[in-house]
């Protein structure tokens, strides 16, 4: 099998006025992911759907919006497929939150890019209420899994940032920083689970003793958690076109450079720095004019595309 293999659904459906947002995984070993990569395909080009699913011979992953009929549709076509233990979570957008239906076909539906076996060696899951309990206490090194840019939008109370620009740098992160700590409590967290489900299995490989995971993630964490109760700081930055949602998975106020993918705040989107899909303050001195120049015809076309549907 390619290292991957992207397949677009082939009919642009129309868009809809209330977006279902579906994000989901399941670890489950898959005889023969180009089939079902396939069939999923012949299910997606006849429905409303958008987002992407990642298959492998691991299992599935993945964020899709739609209507609520293609949703439920998508949603019992994984059940009958034997996705019956998915990590499945569902929130609203009042926008169509992806652009196109993608079926990427890789080796692995989260890259660690370090073998590990996240059916048969995971840490302890914990529920918004233990998590709750068990990141108050000082004994504990609470880490984030993901990137540094997801960091920056929010995170926990007290969390630590890797520092990492991919999830593939987790495990040199892991053997430079934490090595020292495998006595520790180490609770780990990443927005809907997929990663810390690697990142456990990564650490009790290791050697370390007591790892513990967010079940869910931060997104299962929002939607339960109310926010007088809540540890959380900031907003969970999300790979849609809502850029990041707060408390309720409800749609946050950052948004999103189009030129570097960081989240900003409305004060940053003040800045002199910013210009709509060319530049911020986190990268208007990493381009070059000529990029600039690109990302503003790049932008023009987008809005000229958008003013020809309406």
């Amino acid at each position: 099998m390619n290292a991957t293999v992207e397949q677009l659904a082939p009919v642009e459906q129309p868009a809809t006025s209330d977006w279902v947002v579906a994000a989901l995984y399941q670890f489950k070993e898959v005889q023969d992911p180009a089939a079902l990569q396939q069939r999923l395909l012949d299910l997606v080009g006849s429905i409303n759907l958008c987002g992407t699913l990642i298959v492998a011979g691991e299992g599935i992953n993945g964020t899709v919006a739609g209507d609520r009929a293609a949703i439920d549709q998508v949603h019992q076509f994984l059940l009958n497929e034997g996705f019956a233990d998915m990590e499945y979570k569902e929130s609203h957008s009042s926008d169509k939150p992806f652009r196109k239906m993608k079926i990427k076909l890789k080796k692995e539906i989260v890259t660690l890019g370090v073998p590990v076996q996240p059916r048969d060696l995971v840490g302890h899951y914990l529920d918004p209420k233990e998590w709750n309990e068990l990141i108050a206490r000082d004994d504990v090194i609470l880490i984030d899994t993901r990137n540094d840019y997801e960091y920056k939008a929010g995170t926990f109370k007290g969390a630590i940032d890797p520092k990492t620009e991919t999830f593939r740098e987790f495990p040199e992160y892991v053997k430079q920083n934490l090595e020292q700590h495998k006595d520790k409590k180490i609770a780990m967290f990443c927005t809907g689970g997929i990663r810390c489900e690697k990142s456990t299995s990564l650490l009790l490989q290791e050697g370390f003793q007591e790892v513990y995971h967010l079940k869910g993630g931060i997104l299962k964490y929002l939607e339960e958690t109310p926010a007088e109760e809540s540890l959380w700081e900031g907003e969970c930055f999300v790979f849609d076109g809502r850029t990041a949602v707060t408390h309720g998975v409800e749609e946050g106020i950052n948004s999103k450079c189009h030129a570097c993918g960081w989240p900003l705040t409305p004060e940053e989107v003040a800045l002199p720095s910013y210009e709509h899909g060319v530049s911020c303050v986190y990268c208007i001195d990493k381009t070059s004019e000529k990029q600039k120049a690109g990302f503003r015809m790049r932008q023009s076309q987008i809005a000229a595309a958008k003013r020809k549907r309406l």
